[in-house]
């Protein structure tokens, strides 16, 4: 997972930055719009219920990716359960809207790929038009997939993960209370799972699957 190429890593960080910057950008921007759908306005007080990706950027996160130039996260919207009804549920809905704006930002931005992707073929290779349109075809590619990674790493149900909060919903009530005992310890544990490889056997297969049938196309 980790390529120590740094030229290489400079080019690939250029063409996956806007495609990050997209996922973290719709993916906080969800959890807090449904936080406030739901009766929390805590993000919105924030100032994080914004398309300003600058918002949203977190340090080590962003370090991820520069690292794995597939996976990483962005700075957790702000929730307040004591606003929610049913905060384990409400909570679970909140979490599953980050990855949701994950995959339909994919599928967008899959479909703006093939029509690029269409025009470069129809340019040719040599032409000026074609030069210009490589870039933008392989930002759209790495957009699809990034966005896709953070929507599957975002799953794995581990603190501060979405994928925790999921869980927390779908377990019964005394279940769910001592599962989330384990939240003080979280960051630990996907810091360890992450400098293990064991990310990459759990998320890997399923970002090259998905990623695979959005860029694949017709045929």
């Amino acid at each position: 997972m980790f390529d120590f190429d740094i030229s290489r890593m400079i080019q690939e960080i250029a063409l996956v930055a806007p495609g990050f910057l997209i996922a973290i950008t719709v993916h906080e921007y969800m959890h807090g719009y449904i936080a406030l759908r739901l009766g929390d306005p805590t993000a919105k007080m924030a100032g994080r219920l914004t398309f300003n990706p600058i918002s949203h950027l977190d340090p080590i996160g962003t370090l991820v990716l520069v690292l794995t130039r597939i996976i990483g996260w962005a700075k957790p919207v702000p929730v307040d359960p004591r606003n929610l009804r049913n905060p384990l549920r409400d909570m679970l809905w909140i979490s599953l809207g980050g990855p949701a704006a994950n995959l339909i930002a994919a599928t967008a931005l899959a479909l703006v790929f093939h029509v690029a992707l269409f025009f470069y073929s129809s340019a040719g290779g040599e032409t000026l038009s074609a030069f210009f349109l490589w870039p933008l075809v392989l930002m759209l590619r790495f957009a699809v997939v990034v966005n896709v990674g953070l929507a599957v790493f975002n799953m794995i149900p581990v603190h501060p993960l979405d994928g925790s909060s999921v869980l927390a919903g779908l377990l019964p009530r005394h279940l769910a209370y001592e599962y989330q005992k384990l939240e003080p310890y979280g960051f630990i544990i996907l810091l360890a799972l992450l400098f293990t490889r064991v990310v990459d056997y759990i998320v890997v297969p399923p970002i090259r699957f998905i990623a695979g049938i959005l860029l694949q196309g017709p045929g």
